[in-house]
């Protein structure tokens, strides 16, 4: 505490390089990251809700993730090439 008064109180703040706008806590990259963070926190929680409350052995929850991976990466894959092959024009 004592470190962080003095910080202000002699003024050190002002020899630190601000930080860049790629970096700023409201920048689209930040966002993204903080997305992906949340992401994780939900798929660790629904985790937990199929092996505690539901009973599905653990191995049982990650072949649901893998399915649900595989499932949407294939759903991505066909409307990428959709839009690529001008289906939707």
């Amino acid at each position: 505490k004592s470190d962080f008064i003095n910080f202000i109180s002699d003024q050190e703040w002002k020899s630190i390089e601000p930080v860049s706008s790629w970096f700023g806590p409201s920048s689209f990259l930040m966002s993204s990251m903080s997305a992906l963070f949340q992401l994780s926190m939900w798929i660790r929680h629904c985790h937990g809700y199929l092996t505690e409350n539901i009973g599905i052995p653990v191995w049982g929850s990650y072949a649901v993730f893998v399915l649900a991976t595989l499932f949407s990466g294939l759903i991505l894959g066909l409307v990428s090439e959709a839009l690529e092959t001008d289906w939707l024009v």
